[in-house]
């Protein structure tokens, strides 16, 4: 395997973790595959490929560049809400896997 592709397993594989962590059982694998793929261009930032539950600018920023932009939930409302549930079900994660974090946001808004 390539390097990116070694990164981006252990980002899957770090994610199906944490989604286990929270509760997550039947987890969609093309779903989150999918997911880990989009995060292919920041996978080296370890900033990037992480979430902050607590800061609301960082929320803000997953709900206008995830929920809108990538889902097309324009309900800022319904948006937040399911980003704050997420951030809530996985607060006792330290280091939030953005991926995990994404698919629990999408799994959310249905």
């Amino acid at each position: 395997m390539s390097e990116l592709a070694d990164k981006l397993a252990k980002l899957k594989s770090q994610a199906t973790s944490q989604l286990n962590d929270c509760g997550v059982s039947n987890i969609d694998d093309a779903l989150l595959s999918k997911l880990v793929d989009n995060l292919k261009l920041i996978v080296d930032n370890k900033d990037a490929i992480l979430v902050s539950g607590k800061d609301p600018v960082e929320l803000e920023t997953v709900r206008k560049n995830f929920v809108v932009k990538k889902l097309g939930v324009e309900d800022a409302d319904k948006g937040a809400a399911a980003v704050a549930k997420v951030a809530e079900k996985m607060s006792g994660i330290r280091m939030k896997n953005r991926a995990a974090f994404y698919y629990m946001v999408q799994k959310e808004l249905g």
